[in-house]
């Protein structure tokens, strides 16, 4: 009996291939970007499952492209990307890859508020110019840590992650969103309205999934809110911050620095204003980007992937609805 045919928008992994090849005939597109859209309506044809990322927009086109298509196995824990209620519609269940990327996450969100706080890139290229001649009292002041305010904007998770790590520097943490209040408690974290907590903190961390009601979530109104010494930092979706506005306030010191794991567009264009600002540290999407948790997010996405080929429950499905 031929195994089902799979395909994978890109190579991930060895650990979550192997698992793949072991049931499926799987088809790798071998390439650093992701496939156009001609291609990817092509490779799709065929094939039972598909290995997504979040870069691979699979809508109701796509779907329809693929009339074997049984599930569609995201290797995110977002899911942006894939028209879910198209899947629903079609009774084809979409897997995700939830909670193993939590702590690594938290870990770049953090990193990147502390390399802002003292402005580490900036620091760098300070040396690797050879403007570094002496010691000096008034060279690249940063901003304290230990005592600072941090407000988190979407409580869950890797936003309750961020906190743990926030309590150990001594902050004082606000969030917004997304948690009960035992929770909260436990952390040492207090509740406020958006427009609170951005008035308040020192540091804001934004922590929400991206939809209709994120979008430009920060914008030229929340920037204003916000104290001109307070640092952004976005390691959820670039779309949740307006570029625009976010480069206005940051070049007319309306805020003092930001620091961004996602852009948008996503990768960011070279001509972006947003790339001529040393208080703009950007790194290209990296939040989930160890050795260990990459290899995690392959397996668990080969899992959901062999499950709904087998007609089995997804182990981490975003659309559990289609078993009723």
């Amino acid at each position: 009996m031929s195994k089902p045919r799979v395909l994978v928008t890109r190579p991930v992994p060895e650990k979550g291939l192997e698992r793949l090849r072991a049931v499926c005939d799987v088809h790798v597109y071998q390439s650093k970007l992701p496939p156009s859209r001609d291609v990817l309506l092509r490779e799709i044809a065929d094939c039972e499952g598909i290995l997504s990322l979040l870069t691979d927009p699979i809508d109701a086109e796509v779907m329809s492209a693929a009339p074997r298509l049984k599930v569609i196995s995201n290797m995110a824990v977002g899911y942006d990307n894939v028209d879910v209620k198209a899947a629903t519609e079609r009774k084809i269940p979409v897997g995700h890859t939830p909670g193993v990327l939590t702590e690594t996450s938290a870990d770049l969100a953090f990193a990147l508020l502390m390399a802002a706080a003292r402005r580490l890139g900036e620091g760098e290229r300070y040396v690797k110019s050879g403007q570094w001649v002496t010691w000096s009292p008034q060279l690249l002041l940063g901003y304290d840590i230990y005592g600072a305010t941090l407000g988190i904007v979407g409580f869950g998770r890797i936003g309750q992650a961020v906190a743990r790590r926030a309590r150990g520097f001594g902050m004082q943490i606000l969030y917004h969103g997304g948690s009960n209040q035992q929770t909260a408690q436990a952390l040492g974290a207090q509740e406020r309205t958006l427009d609170q907590l951005l008035a308040e903190s020192d540091f804001i961390s934004l922590h929400v999934p991206f939809k209709n009601a994120t979008h430009h979530l920060i914008g030229e109104r929340e920037l204003h809110l916000m104290k001109r010494t307070a640092i952004l930092i976005n390691t959820a979706r670039g779309p949740v911050v307006d570029p625009h506005a976010l480069y206005e306030a940051l070049s007319s010191g309306v805020i003092a620095y930001a620091a961004l794991d996602v852009t948008e567009p996503e990768p960011i264009h070279m001509d972006d204003p947003l790339l001529t600002l040393d208080n703009c540290l950007i790194v290209p999407h990296i939040g989930s980007s160890t050795v260990a948790t990459r290899e995690k997010m392959a397996s668990i996405a080969a899992a959901n992937l062999i499950a709904g080929l087998q007609g089995e429950k997804l182990p981490h499905c975003v659309n559990p609805q289609v078993y009723d």
